[in-house]
């Protein structure tokens, strides 16, 4: 769209020809060609087949990919365009009323859906195979599961982008998405489901389909902390140095162990938790903190620590 022009398209004429006074139709727009140029910016009054010609004429630009028509009449290609606009609307609309497993079987008593798209993520290549069969193995007459994706790593943007794009349900094991990842997805309205336990994973489905979730439980991430040195003591174990990065960490909370976002260890107690030499009950971001976790020595420097509670949420369907 320019200022002088208006609505500007570039158009390839697949069969036929386009001469200027034409009504088209593109995408949501329409109009009559008042001026085409071809492709070294020549004003020409026709475009045979094959020809790529910018035009200038249409009420708003297409989207690249929008097929173009002529018409014979403007109130014909009125209609056609408002309607293309309505269809569009329609799907986006479609797009942000994503499938969760809340509202799966109301969805799947409506006669919304007949297959359930999920993405699997997982620490390793054998929870991917396992993952791939337990979960295609669930599927029903009413209802079939299909798996748009499976691969080795944390939850990524591109898995949150296919999920919206899809209506899929993005399934997480022993892994986690980044923060980022975590909010884009918030935004999108898209199902992150995380686990460490695998059968976990298909009782929720089955439930769901079934209608029969219990109560939900989400985590609350409460801090997150960078471990940035460790030291070895005699008696206690290994001790994290950390730097909180955000939130306020307290001793009562759980913690998760995250290397190369990867979960290493899930739901760790604090034995103690040190600011300096002095025993605290939290520290706040920006400070730095020595934690000893409840037997587990396997620390290492530029691990990440995730702490969270455990919060019940109304059931709702």
């Amino acid at each position: 769209m320019t200022t002088t022009q208006g609505a500007v398209a570039t158009l390839l004429v697949k069969e036929g020809q386009l001469n200027k006074g034409d009504v088209i139709m593109a995408g949501s727009g329409y109009g009559r060609v008042r001026t085409m140029r071809n492709s070294i910016g020549r004003t020409i009054k026709k475009a045979s087949s094959s020809m790529a010609v910018e035009v200038v004429g249409l009420n708003e630009a297409p989207q690249a990919g929008d097929k173009f028509f002529c018409l014979k009449d403007i109130n014909r290609a009125k209609t056609a365009a408002e309607d293309n606009k309505a269809r569009q609307r329609e799907k986006t609309l479609a797009k942000r009323s994503h499938i969760t497993l809340e509202n799966l079987f109301s969805q799947i008593e409506a006669g919304n859906i007949k297959e359930l798209s999920l993405i699997v993520k997982a620490d390793v290549q054998g929870s991917v195979d396992v993952l791939m069969k337990y979960l295609t193995d669930l599927s029903t007459d009413e209802i079939k599961i299909k798996i748009l994706h499976a691969a080795v790593g944390g939850v990524s943007e591109s898995d949150v982008v296919l999920a919206e794009a899809s209506g899929a349900i993005i399934i997480g094991f022993n892994v986690v998405p980044e923060d980022r990842v975590k909010m884009i997805a918030d935004s999108s309205g898209v199902d992150i489901r995380l686990y460490n336990i695998i059968y976990r994973i298909t009782e929720d489905l089955k439930d769901a389909m079934l209608g029969m979730l219990d109560a939900k439980f989400e985590e609350k991430q409460v801090a997150k902390l960078i471990v940035r040195n460790t030291f070895r003591h005699s008696k206690v174990g290994t001790i994290a140095g950390c730097l909180v990065s955000s939130g306020v960490i307290s001793k009562k909370a759980k913690l998760r162990l995250i290397r190369d976002n990867i979960v290493i260890r899930e739901s760790c107690s604090i034995d103690s938790l040190k600011h300096f030499k002095d025993d605290v009950r939290e520290v706040k971001a920006g400070n730095e903190c020595g934690i000893k976790i409840a037997g587990f020595d396997d620390i290492k420097i530029e691990d990440v620590l995730e702490a969270y509670e455990v919060v019940e949420l109304a059931r709702t369907l």
